[in-house]
């Protein structure tokens, strides 16, 4: 039973722990939560459901294609609805109700187009799952959290090494001191909503994979979403990762005492707690959600 729950725990915190890296990605650059980036990841298994069912595209040019829709959706996310209201320089608290405005209004739309019943992928789901003492781990879950693993490799790759990797940090870490370099914030705010969401589009298909696919599935990513990155420290993105697993690792042994049912339970209670002891996160500094004034 151990072994089963750690790895549920894994392949949970593995979906968190790129919902709360985006956020993260988003945050350090732009100082508000955007609270829309769960259905970046629903709109992103809706459409790679639909090339499969609809197209019978095959799965690497579907995974491909969503990835891009989902950066594009990043960048439409930015240049049509947050830089405007920056322009009138709306408050954190400002642009923050206007995400979670895009977040039900995504959410309906995909229900609008799609209609409210369970969607499934049944492309793996009669694959053998493989023992690992006494534990089943399914083939999907295996490359779910490889990928996870070989993703957060290249962000750190890029976030240390790239020259849009470094600028992107420089502009995260001294705001003030970035511009008067000659870097362009609103350009690196572009940047971050698309990598940002390019992450929410890989985790909208490993979802679609893994689980079912219904509508309202972007207002709990963006709770586990924001939680893990409030545990780990939502201005960090190594805390916010770290945080998603522990997430998911309180989620699954939570439930091995209380019912299933509970699971959502624990992810507000945890936010609760870390948003009235420690709202800085476990790796944050003292200063993370408060500036916004929440």
């Amino acid at each position: 039973m151990f072994v089963q729950i750690l790895i549920n725990s894994l392949v949970a915190g593995s979906i968190y722990a790129l919902i709360a890296s985006g956020f993260s990605i988003i945050y350090t650059t732009n100082k508000f939560v955007h609270f829309a980036h769960g259905s970046t990841a629903t709109i992103a298994a809706y459409l790679f459901y639909w090339q499969l069912t609809r197209f019978n595209f095959p799965v690497a040019l579907a995974v491909v294609l969503t990835i891009i829709a989902s950066g594009l959706i990043g960048f439409l996310y930015f240049g049509l609805i947050y830089l405007p209201l920056k322009r009138k320089k709306a408050s954190s608290s400002i642009l923050l109700i206007a995400s979670v405005g895009i977040m039900f209004f995504c959410d309906n739309l995909m229900r609008f187009i799609f209609g409210s019943d369970v969607k499934i992928i049944p492309l793996f789901m009669y694959k053998k799952g493989i023992e690992i003492g006494g534990g089943l781990i399914t083939p999907l879950q295996i490359v779910l959290l490889s990928t996870t693993v070989i993703l957060f490799i290249c962000l750190w790759l890029f976030s240390r090494f790239s020259f849009l990797g470094k600028t992107m940090r420089a502009a995260a870490d001294n705001p003030e001191l970035a511009k008067t370099s000659g870097i362009n914030s609103t350009v690196i705010q572009y940047y971050s909503f698309i990598v940002g969401s390019v992450i929410a589009g890989l985790a909208g298909v490993l979802i679609a994979l893994e689980r079912n696919i219904e509508p309202t599935m972007g207002v709990l990513l963006s709770i586990q979403g924001f939680t893990a990155a409030v545990i780990g420290g939502v201005a960090s993105i190594p805390g916010s990762i770290i945080g998603a697993y522990l997430l998911g690792s309180a989620e699954n042994f939570g439930t091995w005492f209380l019912p299933s049912g509970y699971k959502c339970a624990i992810s507000f209670v945890l936010l609760i707690i870390f948003l009235l002891l420690r709202p800085q996160g476990i790796f944050g500094v003292d200063k993370g959600l408060r500036d916004q004034k929440m």
